[in-house]
């Protein structure tokens, strides 16, 4: 069995804070080890020698009496020391997501939570914390075409897909099958893969082209040899373009951002 992941939320907001404790918990995924409601706590809680163990933190980019972007200080000033916990941002406002995802941060929670989008972020997080533990471990995925097994390293993964009751992976060797659930995927190989829509988890970095067409959004997802291209064009769920194109253009020149 998985061991919880202890989690704090950091939320100005009683009824927010009360609500994202509750979905947290009933989630099976998470003890809440804290929940406080200013800046102030939140730095006593986590300064270097607390002796509170947190292995992620819920925290709102807005916390009152402290600043427009008081929750991202947090970020800032702990992401990435020496035994600093995973942040989630959890917040209202969507214009953040780009340097949340420069500060590494897991996930980007908009209000109003939803108990799959909160059970899809916890299922990232665990996806990250044995990949620390177990920093050097060589992960493969084991495929099927008929009855030969396929070894594949996750870097020569483009996508996968879930079609009815199986799930389907794509490379540039061909199309396979896999035994196990988008969801079970996810959590294995952590933040290398992203879900663009409930039936696709896509590797980021065969991300190759952003379209769209009317209220409907598109990605490549393979790879360019010369002139041609070989991949797959992969739909992304209408909840989920906004955090697809940010992470896209987050570190991209050339465009503006409203294009």
């Amino acid at each position: 069995m998985t061991e919880r992941l202890r989690v704090m939320v950091v939320e100005d907001e009683p009824p927010a804070r009360d609500y994202l404790v509750e979905l947290l918990e009933d989630s099976k995924l998470a003890e809440v080890v804290g929940a406080v409601g200013s800046l102030a706590e939140a730095w006593q809680a986590l300064k270097p020698g607390s002796e509170l163990q947190v292995d992620a933190v819920f925290v709102d980019v807005r916390l009152a009496g402290s600043g427009d972007t008081s929750g991202l200080a947090v970020v800032r000033n702990l992401a990435g020391k020496p035994d600093a916990p995973m942040f989630v941002l959890a917040t209202a406002f969507q214009e953040h997501a780009v340097e949340a995802f420069s500060l590494d941060v897991v996930d980007y929670l908009l209000k109003p939570f939803t108990e799959e989008r909160v059970q899809q972020c916890l299922l990232r997080l665990l996806g990250r914390r044995p990949s620390r533990a177990e920093a050097g471990y060589r992960k493969r995925i084991v495929a099927r075409r008929g009855k030969t097994l396929v070894f594949l390293e996750p870097s020569e993964v483009w996508a996968f897909e879930a079609r009815e009751r199986l799930t389907s992976v794509h490379t540039l060797h061909g199309v396979f099958d896999v035994d196990l659930s988008l969801s079970v995927i996810e959590v294995s190989l952590g933040r290398s893969m992203m879900r663009v829509h409930r039936n696709w988890l896509v590797n980021t970095s065969f991300i190759k082209e952003l379209e769209r067409e009317g209220r409907e959004t598109r990605i490549f997802v393979g790879e360019r040899m010369g002139s041609e291209q070989r991949g797959v064009r992969v739909p992304v769920g209408r909840d989920r373009t906004q955090a697809v194109r940010d992470m896209l253009l987050g570190g991209a020149t050339g465009t503006r951002r409203g294009s």
